[in-house]
């Protein structure tokens, strides 16, 4: 009987591995599920000592040189009709038409809506960015890679957010959505979680229908 149990334990670790397994190189693309994600994200003590958002990540940049920033770019990108701009040159989105996935709420003006790092900057910084290149810190700022990680939402639900991770706040709607952007993220950056965040994340993740990830690593 204990031999059995002993192959049987050796059987699911074995599956457990291969199941949470995935690539490290940059590029690499992987497919799991959302409460795999979860428990696969290492954990570790957040430690957010020196964080200087402007000094350590800088700002919106225009990557293609075509005047229009990062957050013209998710602008233009996520609205469901043509956007217009403020001037002839096309630089900065006036209108459009966006619906924020942590609401459900409908725009047609760019100034009510605010580009959100679904996780925080200063998340990242006490994750693992601390010790990332300064080049590194600026491409996960301006991270347009994954359509998860940038995102219009309603201001004031941005400024209630602030830096808060999800076992302090998740959106009034669409949770499951944000808990597998939050992970994916994470994943792709190969961030750390600590236990709250962990906990917090397989609590909604275990309440959520079976969802597929795809994760590429930055």
């Amino acid at each position: 009987m204990n031999i059995r149990r002993g192959l049987v334990s050796a059987l699911l670790a074995g599956l457990l591995v291969t199941t949470i397994a995935a690539p490290v190189e940059a590029g690499a693309t992987y497919t799991t599920n959302l409460r795999a994600a979860v428990r696969a994200l290492p954990v570790a003590t957040q430690n957010n000592a020196g964080y200087d958002r402007d000094r350590y990540f800088g700002d919106w940049i225009d990557q293609d040189k075509d005047c229009q920033a990062t957050r013209a770019e998710v602008l233009i990108t996520e609205s469901r009709v043509t956007p217009t701009f403020t001037t002839a040159k096309r630089c900065t989105v006036a209108t459009g038409r966006w619906v924020t996935s942590w609401d459900n709420r409908v725009h047609t003006s760019a100034k009510t809506v605010q580009i959100d790092h679904t996780v925080p900057v200063v998340e990242a910084w006490g994750s693992g960015a601390r010790s990332w290149t300064q080049a590194r810190r600026v491409a996960f700022y301006n991270d347009r890679g994954y359509s998860g990680t940038l995102n219009a939402q309603t201001t004031l639900l941005n400024q209630q957010k602030q830096a808060k991770g999800p076992e302090a706040w998740v959106p009034p709607a669409n949770v499951c959505l944000y808990v597998a952007q939050w992970t994916t993220v994470k994943a792709r950056w190969g961030m750390s979680v600590d236990t709250k965040e962990k906990a917090a994340l397989i609590r909604y993740a275990d309440k959520c229908a079976p969802m597929q990830l795809t994760i590429t690593r930055a």
